[in-house]
């Protein structure tokens, strides 16, 4: 995993529900935790985008439903700056689920990613359709 160069907004605390964007069957995630999550004394840890967070399928098929799941945020409503000045959001919050080798877990991304996910993930990439 490697870092970012923009200094991300991060919007989904921690019981957010997001979408799934790929086809392995799960439809809707609840963020539990936040990998390498730094804060303060009793504040709600949040997720930006190309965040690794542990969640649980809520909506899906059977295989899926109920289980706890890693996955990396790929798009968030809440506008971010790049540091070329350009600001970019998405029309909703997204997440793609991914094994401990932060390795995509499906084979097909439904809709745009964002750039900085590549960055960060480069094997998550080589399967994204659309790279914002």
């Amino acid at each position: 995993m490697k870092p970012i160069k923009a200094r991300r907004t991060r919007c989904l605390p921690v019981g957010a529900y997001i979408e799934c964007a790929d086809n392995t069957g799960a439809k809707k995630l609840q963020i539990i935790s936040v990998y390498l999550y730094k804060g303060r004394r009793k504040r709600k840890p949040t997720a930006g985008i190309a965040d690794l967070v542990k969640c649980t399928v809520k909506e899906g098929t059977v295989k899926w439903r109920k289980q706890m799941v890693i996955a990396v945020i790929v798009r968030t409503r809440r506008e971010f700056r790049r540091p070329d000045g350009m600001r970019v959001k998405f029309d909703d919050n997204a997440a793609i689920m991914v094994n401990e080798k932060s390795e995509a877990v499906g084979t097909q991304i439904k809709g745009p990613i964002a750039k900085e996910v590549v960055e960060r993930f480069s094997a998550i990439g080589k399967i994204a359709s659309i790279i914002v």
